[in-house]
C-alpha cells in the first residue's frame, strides 16, 4: 500500500489508546508502519528493483530487527533531548519495552497491508522467495484514507477538549477499515468464483472497490497471452479484452534462454505474475516488450521491458 495509508493506520492504532503506553509512542507506531519500505532505495537499479522490493525488509527477520533498531533510536533521541534540556515537560516517560512493542505492531501492520493488493509480497523472505497476493485492495485506496482521516481527526479533537472516551472514534475507524478489508476479500473471492477459468486473477481497480479486472490465461498450442474482463458486484461484465493478439511460439518464461545475462528480464520474470509479450511500434520500429497483465493502463508502462524474440518465434509472428 502507499505510505499515507501505512502512516494513517499506524496513527489510528496509536490514537486508539496505545500511544499512552509510553512517551513517543505515536512516532514509534507511525515510523514502524513505514519502516519496511527501506527497500524503496532499490529503485536506483531501475527495473532490476522488481526483484529486490517487498522481500527481505518485509520478512520475519525484519519484523524483529527493524522494530528493535527503531525503538533504540527513539529511546536515544529522548535521552539526547533530555541532556540538551529540550525534552518537552509534558512528554510521558519513555519505556523501552513499550517502544519496542509499539514499533513491532507498526512494523507488522506494513506487510499485512501490502499483502492485500495484487502487486505481491514475499512474506517469508529470506527463507522462501514465494510471492503472496491478497488481491483485495488497490494499492492506493481512497476509501481507507477518508475513514482514517475522519475518525483520526474527530478523536484528536475530543482528546484536546479533554472529553471522556476520546479514543472511541479511532477504534471505530479501525473496526470500519477491518470490515472494509474483509468485505473486499469476499468480493474478490466472489469475482474469482464467477470467472470462466479456475485460476483466474481478480485484480482490484481504483475507486470502484465493488469491481475487479478478471485476468484469464488464454494459453494454447500457439497463443500466449491473457484476456482482461471487468467484473462488477452490481452485476454484468464487459466483453473480454485480449491483451495480446499476436501468435507467439514461446512462453515468456522461455525468454531467458535467449538472453541469459539480461538482468532486467530476469528480475521482471521473477516478479511477474501474468507475463505476456506485446508487439509495439516505437519511432517507426516494431519491438517486442514483456508486460504483466496486472498492469495494463498508463501506469503499467513503468512495468515493461524489451525482450529478444528468437528467429523461429519471429517467423511464427509473421505467419
Amino acid at each position: 500500500m502507499d505510505n499515507l495509508t501505512h502512516s494513517l493506520v499506524g496513527a489510528l492504532i496509536g490514537q486508539a489508546g496505545l500511544k499512552r503506553k509510553t512517551g513517543l509512542g505515536m512516532p514509534a507506531l507511525i515510523f514502524g508502519a513505514n519502516l519496511p519500505d527501506l527497500d524503496a532505495g532499490c529503485v536506483v537499479y531501475g527495473l532490476e528493483n522488481l526483484a529486490m522490493r517487498r522481500g527481505l525488509t518485509h520478512g520475519p527477520i525484519a519484523w524483529v530487527v527493524l522494530p528493535l533498531l527503531l525503538a533504540a533510536f527513539i529511546w536515544w533521541f529522548d535521552r539526547w533531548q533530555a541532556r540538551r534540556g529540550t525534552r518537552p515537560d509534558d512528554r510521558l516517560p519513555v519505556r523501552f519495552g513499550w517502544l519496542y512493542v509499539l514499533s513491532f505492531i507498526g512494523c507488522l501492520s506494513h506487510p499485512a497491508l501490502d499483502w492485500l493488493n495484487s502487486y505481491g509480497i514475499r512474506l517469508l523472505e529470506p527463507f522462501s522467495s514465494r510471492w503472496f497476493y491478497g488481491d483485495a485492495l488497490f494499492i492506493v485506496d481512497v476509501w481507507i484514507w477518508v475513514v482514517a482521516i475522519a475518525t483520526l481527526t474527530i478523536s484528536q479533537r475530543r482528546e484536546k477538549q479533554g472529553r471522556a472516551k476520546w479514543n472511541r472514534p479511532a477504534l471505530v475507524g479501525l473496526v470500519a477499515i477491518l470490515a472494509y478489508i474483509n468485505a473486499n476479500l469476499i468480493i474478490t473471492a466472489t469475482a474469482e468464483a464467477a470467472a470462466p477459468q479456475r485460476d483466474a486473477i481478480a485484480v482490484p481497480v481504483p475507486l470502484a472497490f465493488w469491481e475487479r479486472d478478471l485476468i484469464v490465461d488464454t494459453d494454447g498450442p500457439i497463443y500466449t497471452g491473457y484476456a482482461l474482463q471487468r467484473w462488477s458486484l452490481a452485476g454484468g461484465t464487459q466483453p473480454p479484452q485480449m491483451l495480446v493478439d499476436q501468435p507467439a511460439c514461446l512462453h515468456p518464461l522461455q525468454l531467458t534462454q535467449f538472453a541469459p545475462n539480461n538482468r532486467e528480464l530476469a528480475a521482471f520474470l521473477f516478479w511477474s505474475r501474468a507475463p505476456y509479450i506485446e508487439r509495439q511500434e516505437r519511432d517507426g520500429q516494431v519491438i517486442d516488450v514483456l508486460r504483466d497483465a496486472r498492469f495494463t493502463g498508463s501506469a503499467g508502462s513503468r512495468f515493461q521491458v524489451p525482450v529478444p524474440v528468437p528467429a523461429e518465434a519471429e517467423n511464427c509472428l509473421q505467419e
